[in-house]
C-alpha cells in the first residue's frame, strides 16, 4: 500500500505499562481528542492518567493492534471509565480479523499465561487502508499478520515528523513471537518486509513492550527485516 505522507499537526504520545506482561498502553493526543492504543490493563487507571494530564482533550477512539490479551485486557474498562465521566462510550475499533479472537481469554492467549482479559465487541472493525481521524491528525491502517493473523500497524505522518504504533508486529533487533496459537512466522516476515518497503525511513516505532526503535535503525540492525527483504517479501 501507499501512505499518505502529508504532514498532520501536532500529536503527543505519552506511554502507561499495563497488565502483568508490561504492554506499552499509548495515549495520543492531537489538538482537542485523543486515542488510547493497546489498553493491556487497568483501564479505569489509563484512563485516569489520561483525564489528568489532557484534562481539555475528548477520547475519540480506542484502538488495539492486534487482538492478544496484553493489548486488550483495558478496553473494557478504558470505556467505563469514559462513560462514568463523560456520559457516553468512545468507539472500539480493532482489525476484523483478530476481532472475535480478542473476546475470548483461551483464544487470546491470555488464559495461558496465568490471567483472563478479554475485549468486548468492536464498534468499528478495521482493514488494511483505513484511516482512524482525531484531532488533528489521521492514522493509517496497514495490515501486518504474522503475530497474529489480523494484526495491524497504525502510521501517522504529524506535524513533527513520521510515528507507527506497530504494536507486536516490530521490536529493536528483533520481531514479534509467532509461537502463539494464530501465529504464521512467513506471514510475519512478510509484514516485515513490507514496513521495511512502506514505512518512512526515519518513523518512529512505538513497540508493544520494551523501548521504541527507528525504521532506519531496524534497517540497519535487524536480522528478520534483513531476512525478509532478502527473500524478497
Amino acid at each position: 500500500m501507499q501512505l499518505d505522507l502529508t504532514p498532520g499537526g501536532p500529536l503527543a504520545v505519552d506511554v502507561v505499562n499495563t497488565c502483568p506482561l508490561q504492554t506499552n498502553t499509548y495515549i495520543a493526543v492531537s489538538g482537542d481528542e485523543a486515542v488510547i492504543v493497546d489498553p493491556g490493563g487497568e483501564g479505569a487507571q489509563v484512563y485516569a492518567r489520561f483525564a489528568e494530564k489532557h484534562p481539555g482533550a475528548r477520547l475519540a477512539a480506542v484502538i488495539s493492534t492486534h487482538g492478544h490479551g496484553d493489548h486488550v485486557g483495558g478496553v473494557e474498562g478504558v470505556l467505563d471509565a469514559c462513560e462514568a465521566a463523560c456520559g457516553a462510550r468512545p468507539p472500539y475499533l480493532i482489525s476484523e480479523i483478530d476481532a472475535e479472537r480478542a473476546q475470548s481469554a483461551r483464544a487470546n492467549s491470555s488464559h495461558s499465561f496465568g490471567y483472563d482479559a478479554d475485549a468486548p465487541a468492536p464498534d468499528r472493525m478495521l482493514r488494511e487502508g483505513d484511516a482512524v481521524a482525531f484531532g488533528e491528525v489521521t492514522l493509517q491502517v496497514i495490515g501486518t499478520p504474522g503475530h497474529t493473523p489480523g494484526g495491524v500497524v497504525l502510521f501517522c505522518a504529524c506535524a513533527a515528523g513520521h510515528v507507527a504504533f506497530v504494536g507486536d508486529t516490530l521490536f529493536p533487533g528483533s520481531a514479534g513471537r509467532t509461537d502463539l496459537a494464530g501465529g504464521d512466522a512467513g506471514a510475519l516476515l512478510a509484514s516485515l518486509g513490507k514496513l521495511a518497503r512502506t514505512l518512512p525511513a526515519d518513523t518512529l516505532c512505538l513497540v508493544g513492550h520494551g523501548p521504541s526503535t527507528t525504521l532506519d535503525r531496524e534497517l540497519a540492525a535487524n536480522p528478520y527485516i534483513a531476512q525478509a527483504l532478502r527473500q524478497g517479501l
